[in-house]
Order: structure tokens, then C-alpha cells, then sequence
């Protein structure tokens, strides 16, 4: 499932992919210019699109990718919320009919193809989706506060929703897998209202925007391996 992902954005400017917001409260612009690539993983934060019903208006919110574990918060666990399921399982349930739910802007995703070497061990071969037509599409995301007792505030984190992975995904990514699964995607900004709650549609509603982006012309490639350092001499 996809742990990692790009935007060629600051956040100061995943602000005006989304219209008349403002990035307040969420860390602003940190720095770099329009053409550099900015990479997100797992346990790093993420600027996340949020709907603050007090101020009325849309804010830019820092949250870690990762909801903390019950052994260890330092652990990210769980990363991921399947859609079938977010209004039902108690990790999810509240928050998801509670409307806090957030997008995050990207650029391309990877996806991980398990591996079998000739020796018999498993890796895993990083693959990049990419839409390469330049539109900002949001990634769905479902946050919670959580009271950390070593923290002194409470940590914000986030899952990213997913849902059934579409053909691009199955035949080349994900054909060895039983259940393939990929981000949940809202494409358009009327989605992206109701999904953060703006509108106040019923949870039924906001569930049934979580469907599998078909009929994609993306492309899907293996990540380049990483050279090697020399070694020293």
C-alpha cells in the first residue's frame, strides 16, 4: 500500500490549489521554489486540507502520517483506513461521522510489488504512479487528536483512506495480490467540500465518494534503484 508520495508544491500553495483559503494554524510556506518536489512518507507530516466549522473557512493543519500505536505513539500504526469499513471500526468510526476528515494534495504515489529473488527472499519494489497532466487531485485522509502524556500538546495524526485498486494498479503493480488496495482519490473541488463536510451531507453521503478512479491513462513504472556510495579506499 502506498507509504509515500509527491507534491510540487509548498504548502503556502497546496492553499491556492483549493481556492479562497488561508494557511493559517498549518506552518504556511516552507520555502523552495515552484519546481521542487516535495516527498512525503510515513511518521513525517503532511499538510492537511481540514474544514474549520468554528472560523467557517478551510486551514492548512501539520499532522503526522500514522495514528500513534497503543504500545508505542512513536510507532505509526495504524497508516492506513479501508474505506468499506472507516464508519464502522471503532479506530475510525468517530472521527470519519465527526467530519474529521482531510485531504492532502499530491503530485504521483508509490505503490510496492513484493518481490520473490532467485535466493527466495522477499523485497519490495517501489513503483511511481503518475497522472502527469499537472491537475492537483487530493488524497483522502481521516485525522484524530490524541493526548500524549510525554507530549505537551496533543499529537494530530492522520490515516490515508483506501479502496479496491483500480486496473492500471491490479495488472501491473498488484497482480500477485489477493486484496490489491490504493489511495482513495477526490478529484474535483465539489468532492472536496462535501468529503471535508462544508455542505454538512449525511456520513452515507460523504462514505460514497470513496470509490476506485477507473479508467485512468496514468503510467506506472519501477522506481530507479538508488546508486550505490563508493566505497572507500
Amino acid at each position: 500500500m502506498c507509504g509515500k508520495f509527491t507534491a510540487q508544491a509548498t504548502w503556502q500553495q497546496v492553499v491556492d490549489f483549493s481556492q479562497p483559503l488561508t494557511g493559517e494554524g498549518g506552518g504556511g510556506d516552507q520555502g523552495g521554489g515552484e519546481d521542487e518536489v516535495y516527498t512525503y512518507r510515513v511518521n513525517g507530516m503532511l499538510p492537511v486540507i481540514i474544514w474549520d466549522a468554528k472560523l467557517g473557512k478551510r486551514r492548512i493543519v501539520p499532522m503526522r502520517w500514522g495514528f500513534p500505536d497503543r504500545r508505542d505513539w512513536r510507532r505509526p500504526q495504524p497508516i492506513h483506513a479501508r474505506a468499506e469499513t472507516i464508519d464502522e471500526l471503532r479506530t475510525f468510526r468517530e472521527a470519519f461521522n465527526e467530519g474529521q476528515r482531510g485531504i492532502v494534495v499530491f503530485e504521483t504515489f508509490n505503490e510496492g510489488e513484493e518481490v520473490t529473488k532467485p535466493s527466495g527472499a522477499k523485497v519490495t519494489q517501489q513503483w511511481t504512479v503518475n497522472p502527469e497532466d499537472g491537475q492537483p487531485r487530493g488524497f483522502a485522509f481521516i485525522w484524530r487528536r490524541f493526548e500524549i502524556p510525554e507530549l505537551p500538546a496533543p499529537l494530530l495524526a492522520c490515516a490515508m483512506v483506501t479502496v479496491p485498486a483500480n486496473e492500471l494498479i491490479r495488472r501491473t503493480i498488484k497482480a500477485r495480490e489477493d486484496d490489491p488496495r490504493m489511495p482513495a482519490i477526490l478529484e474535483d473541488f465539489d468532492m472536496w467540500a462535501t468529503w471535508l463536510g462544508e455542505n454538512n451531507a449525511p456520513p452515507g453521503a460523504v462514505k460514497m465518494l470513496l470509490k476506485t478512479m477507473e479508467g485512468v491513462t496514468w503510467t506506472a513504472a519501477p522506481e530507479p534503484k538508488k546508486p550505490r556510495a563508493p566505497r572507500e579506499r
